[in-house]
């Protein structure tokens, strides 16, 4: 059996962070804002840290290597690199409106996949939005006219979001996370962004930060998303807990659990588990592993057939490729 891991993030600290990371989420970090830590992370530009076991203190990348193919499943083997990045965002600022390319260009421009992502708001304090798309079609001139023009946020499609709403952000839409959200976002193995609009921020240098409308105008959907801010299916019963799929795609899985005393979860050889605990404590338990756990804690679980519990009154994210 292939044991099951916590891991440590690897820590962002974009001039938009907060401090309730570190505050509510239990993460250990001496930054004065954490805005992002990715809690399942193999990319350059952070990894997470293997914290249990006999592999404890390994970089994901290491430990990924020891694994081999089978340990993330088949359902990654039509993947070049590793396929997914799991982190927790505090917005205590809005980020920048921008938009991410599809894997077609982002491969052939950035040489790394593109970035199709889901956002699960954990917090959302009063009058919180986001932007999601355009809220009627415009043409790549009106684009670029209303980027040169600061006029982009007449056009783009402003929600009000409250704890528990799901956005499925497909790669070419336009978006952006605003102030007062704490968000749990599955994603792409990418860090390629393309910045639109910044409110006129400086960055820790005093120089307006870079933005990247040329690439931007490229890849961005400039017709309106009728998607809604629901999971995507409806809520299953069982006996302890209860579970929702939040959102799927041909990149990730993603389902959340609400557990009164314990969940049993199947796990198979065509995909790894990612498991993000979101609120309360516990312990996962797969055959003489026992990994106690409390919210904000991330665990591991390499592909395998079997199955592993989660026990304790709690809220996990579950994701798989």
């Amino acid at each position: 059996m292939l044991k099951p891991v916590k891991l440590k993030p690897a820590f962002q600290d974009y001039l938009w962070g907060g401090t309730k990371l570190r505050d509510e989420y239990n993460k250990d970090c001496d930054f004065d804002k954490i805005a992002e830590s990715w809690e399942l992370s193999n990319h350059k530009n952070g990894q997470s840290i293997v914290d249990s076991g006999e592999f404890k203190g390994l970089k994901f990348g290491e430990y990924v290597e020891k694994l081999g193919a089978k340990g993330l499943g088949t359902n990654c083997d039509s993947f070049e690199f590793f396929p997914i990045l799991i982190k927790f965002i505090d917005a205590k600022g809005s980020l920048s409106i921008q938009v991410h390319p599809d894997d077609e260009y982002a491969l052939r421009v950035e040489k790394e996949y593109g970035k199709t992502e889901m956002w699960y708001v954990l917090e959302a304090e009063e009058g919180a939005s986001l932007y999601y798309g355009v809220n009627k079609e415009i043409s790549k001139e009106e684009f670029a006219d209303r980027i040169k023009n600061d006029t982009i946020l007449e056009v783009l499609n402003k929600v009000e979001v409250k704890k528990g709403d799901v956005f499925f952000i497909e790669s070419g839409t336009i978006h952006a996370i605003g102030a007062g959200l704490v968000i749990c976002e599955i994603q792409q193995n990418s860090n390629t962004t393309y910045r639109v609009y910044d409110f006129g921020r400086l960055g820790a240098d005093g120089k307006p930060r870079e933005l990247h409308v040329d690439k931007a105008i490229d890849v961005t959907n400039l017709t309106p998303n009728a998607k809604s801010a629901e999971p995507m299916g409806e809520l299953e019963k069982f006996d302890g807990y209860t579970r929702v799929l939040l959102s799927e795609c041909k990149y990730f899985t993603t389902l959340k659990y609400e557990v009164e005393t314990k969940a049993e979860v199947e796990i198979d050889e065509k995909s790894l588990n990612s498991v993000i605990i979101t609120e309360g404590n516990g312990k996962l338990v797969m055959g003489d592993t026992e990994l106690e756990f409390i919210k904000g804690d991330s665990i591991f679980i390499p592909a395998q057939n079997g199955k592993y519990s989660v026990e304790g009154k709690c809220e996990f994210i579950l994701s798989r490729v």
